[in-house]
């Protein structure tokens, strides 16, 4: 089965750095928790944009990084995500931490919630975080 890995933009001008090594981190990711990668569109928004998704899907009226749509099917892990790019420079600012290392958490958050992982429990948040740790350990980029 083929899989790809695409990223788009939505209301920002933004341009992802490192596709290539990203896409093949993502796909790591996805291997070492015993899944197959499918078709997952990463799409880099606004605040505006995400925060009308929220209000449209989910019935929520407030702004959030990331919003995760779920298409898995078994373990092929396949999806759209969609972060906004302003709250995670406003998080990376707030956490004193450098703006792309705040990208690839959420990056893979999103992933980690398309494979299984919730975080709304604090045990559930605690794994996240873990494993989120583990896996941003493993990039080469």
């Amino acid at each position: 089965m083929s899989s790809s890995i695409n990223f788009f933009n939505e209301d920002v001008d933004f341009a992802l750095l490192n596709e290539a090594e990203i896409k093949k981190w993502i796909k790591l990711s996805i291997k070492k928790e015993a899944c197959t990668p499918g078709d997952l569109n990463f799409i880099f928004c606004s605040d505006p944009y995400l925060l009308k998704i929220n209000q449209d899907y989910l019935n929520h009226n407030f702004f959030t990084d990331i919003i995760t749509f779920d298409y898995k099917e078994d373990s092929t892990i396949s999806g759209d995500i969609f972060i906004s790019i302003d709250r995670v420079r406003d998080n990376a600012e707030k956490l004193s931490i450098p703006f792309l290392d705040e990208l690839h958490r959420v990056i893979i958050h999103g992933v980690l919630h398309i494979i299984a992982y919730g975080d709304k429990t604090p045990e559930e948040e605690l794994l996240m975080r873990s494993k989120e740790d583990f896996y941003l350990s493993l990039r080469s980029i």
